[in-house]
């Protein structure tokens, strides 16, 4: 087995699992009567202290997945902050590892190298430092229990092109999981005009113009707005908030925001 070890256990989140399945309990509310759970999720992914309450909520709606026959596979699209690259590296990784356990990698991942290797890279450097795919794992893992992991870490990419390559190995009980953070280090008030203009885009279905906007996630982000464009799929806001409805500060303040995809 070729495993990922946590990168930011500790930091992002607790490295202890008893104190992480605590926060986690304290994070991912209990929804009754939930009617459907989503297709596709797009969350933050700061520390959790700062953007985890923003997140639970999302999270909360995939409980229905949770024990099923077939574990589903989850799709995790996410950003490399720390290595500039072209293309979506899905790493050399046979296991990602938290501090709930290891994920075993879906065998679709050789598949996207086989049929997409223009796009699709095994890389290990966009995800030796990275946290905004790893700080969703112990989120998936709570909800879910069991599941198969397709991480996508994305460079500068085609959103067309890795659009289509995903939506060709997508099945209908696939889960996508958009990983991104809003704007960032503004004061509040202009941080929620700035992201109130970015979710409009969002929800509208406008990807060419939200890859201009100020998102970390922003190339995750457009390529899950084409799919859902693609696929029908219907928006809805669950929550947004910037880091000043946690942590206090509104001097400078990072922008979170949730939003489900229903297949209907």
């Amino acid at each position: 087995m070729a495993i990922r070890k946590p990168a930011v256990a500790g930091y992002f989140y607790p490295a202890d699992s008893n104190e992480l399945l605590d926060m986690l309990d304290a994070l991912v509310p209990h929804i009754e009567n939930a009617n459907k759970s989503p297709i596709a999720l797009v969350v933050p992914h700061a520390g959790y202290i700062y953007s985890g309450p923003f997140a639970g909520k999302g999270y909360a709606l995939l409980r229905s997945y949770k024990n099923r026959i077939i574990p589903p596979t989850v799709w995790v699209l996410a950003p490399s902050h720390f290595y500039p690259f072209r293309g979506v590296s899905v790493g050399p990784y046979t296991h990602w590892e938290t501090p709930l356990g290891v994920v075993p990698v879906s065998p679709k991942v050789q598949k996207l190298l086989y049929h997409a290797p223009q796009l699709i890279t095994d890389d290990p450097l966009p995800h030796v430092r990275e946290h905004s795919l790893e700080v969703q794992l112990p989120f998936l893992q709570y909800v879910l229990g069991d599941f198969y992991l397709v991480p996508l870490s994305f460079g500068d990419v085609d959103i067309t092109s890795i659009g289509n390559v995903i939506m060709n190995h997508l099945d209908p009980e696939d889960i996508i999981i958009i990983s991104t953070d809003l704007s960032h280090y503004y004061p509040d008030h202009i941080a929620r005009q700035l992201d109130k203009v970015t979710l409009e885009l969002a929800l509208s279905g406008n990807w060419e113009e939200l890859l201009k906007r100020e998102a970390c996630g922003r190339y995750p982000w457009a390529t899950g707005v084409y799919i859902a464009n693609q696929k029908r799929w219907k928006p809805q806001l669950i929550a947004y908030g910037t880091s000043a409805d946690t942590a206090g500060d509104k001097d400078s303040v990072v922008g979170y925001a949730t939003i489900s995809y229903f297949n209907y």
